[in-house]
């Protein structure tokens, strides 16, 4: 049963929009109908002014908290701030989380029916950038008769689409959290990136991308996962956690099955990541991470910043090695070049770049201070305008 603090039983909702004229994409092609799947947890106020946008990381999807049924064993991805009481406070906001565009858990992406032709789009599905996740949020918004989000929030990747919410709608947004995040995506992550693509590329299962109504290609689907979640850890999480400890022998194999707890750990974390994500959305989604940069057309990063009117909360975190807190230095420098109010926190955790996931009670008491102080300024009537 969930807990008293929990949101409860959820159930995923869809919405489809560009039925009649296509959404135009960075790429320069158009893409429609679109279809975005999102939850949304508590309600939302009589004046409109209590609602808060959650934004996922790459893995991610809507289901943010709760439990689709009684029997499920895990509840939503960030359940322990979601509900009531918690960081993101159900009885105080009402929350929001979507599928991004290119994702597979609801939203349309390349596993999606192309209606021209009546099967998966695969490759055909067009390249989609973190600015065409955000618009299609955007039309979200208007579903939903939300006039301006009191925050837009979000780790990782998610932080990204907060800043470009910033960014691309600055009347519609009040105040944006971004944890562990960046503003430019780094030759570093696009490395990992491109080794995990080429994972996927090698398996013989791949077939160029169509591989639907056959077999996926989960091997190298996993081998990505498990090159990802190596990025998402820290040198000495890994050693508080497994050291070199041996999975199920006593002592050396000297063969070529697992030896160690910390292989079995990734083989797992790979294994099952197959039984729920596409391997063509990973290739989309990681091409978006690599294509952002918010300094791109401008002259640098505090340029991209001009006009921007949110107030800002970033968040580092020591061990992370994939987002290193200098990344957040620097935008919070761009932020601060423009005046804009900005509480910057670099949080000493051994948990690396999954810190913003597992900092729970940091994470409650640093976001639940915030809201607090933007729900003040919005019922004083001081919030940017």
């Amino acid at each position: 049963m969930p807990a008293e603090n929990s949101v409860g039983i959820v159930r995923t909702k869809y919405f489809t929009f560009a039925r009649d004229e296509p959404m135009l994409l960075d790429s320069g092609e158009s893409l429609g109908p679109i279809t975005l799947a999102y939850e949304s947890y508590g309600e939302l106020n009589e004046g409109r002014s209590n609602a808060i946008l959650i934004l996922h990381a790459l893995s991610g999807d809507a289901h943010a908290a709760g439990y689709h049924s009684l029997e499920d064993r895990k509840p939503g991805w960030w359940d322990d701030t979601i509900g009531p009481g918690k960081a993101f406070d159900t009885d105080r906001y009402f929350v929001v989380c979507s599928n991004v565009v290119g994702g597979c858990a609801g939203s349309t992406g390349p596993s999606s029916i192309d209606p021209r032709t009546g099967k998966p789009y695969a490759l055909n599905f067009p390249v989609v950038t973190i600015h065409d996740m955000v618009n299609a949020q955007r039309r979200l918004m208007d579903r939903l008769g939300i006039p301006r989000w009191l925050a837009v929030a979000g780790g990782s990747m998610g932080g990204m689409q907060a800043l470009q919410w910033a960014v691309s709608y600055p009347e519609l947004v009040r105040s944006a959290i971004v944890l562990a995040s960046t503003a430019i995506s780094s030759p570093q992550t696009i490395a990992f990136n491109e080794v995990g693509r080429q994972a996927i590329y090698a398996d013989p299962n791949w077939n160029h991308g169509d591989y639907y109504g056959g077999a996926p290609p989960k091997a190298g689907l996993a081998v990505a996962r498990m090159i990802g979640h190596i990025t998402y850890l820290s040198d000495r999480s890994m050693r508080q956690k497994f050291g070199r400890r041996l999975q199920t022998r006593e002592r050396y194999g000297y063969d070529f099955n697992t030896d160690f707890a910390v292989e079995s750990y990734l083989r797992y974390k790979g294994n099952r990541f197959t039984e729920r994500f596409d391997a063509n959305s990973y290739l989309y989604i990681t091409k978006a991470l690599d294509y952002f940069d918010l300094s791109n057309g401008h002259r640098g990063l505090a340029e991209a910043f001009r006009g921007v009117k949110a107030r800002f909360l970033v968040a580092s975190f020591t061990s992370d090695w994939l987002y290193p807190p200098a990344e957040s230095r620097k935008l919070v420098s761009a932020l601060t070049a423009n005046g804009l109010d900005v509480t910057y926190c670099d949080i000493e955790s051994s948990w690396g770049h999954d810190a913003f996931l597992l900092e729970v009670e940091t994470m409650t008491s640093l976001i639940g201070d915030f809201l607090r102080r933007m729900e003040r300024i919005v019922g004083g009537g001081n919030a940017a305008s």
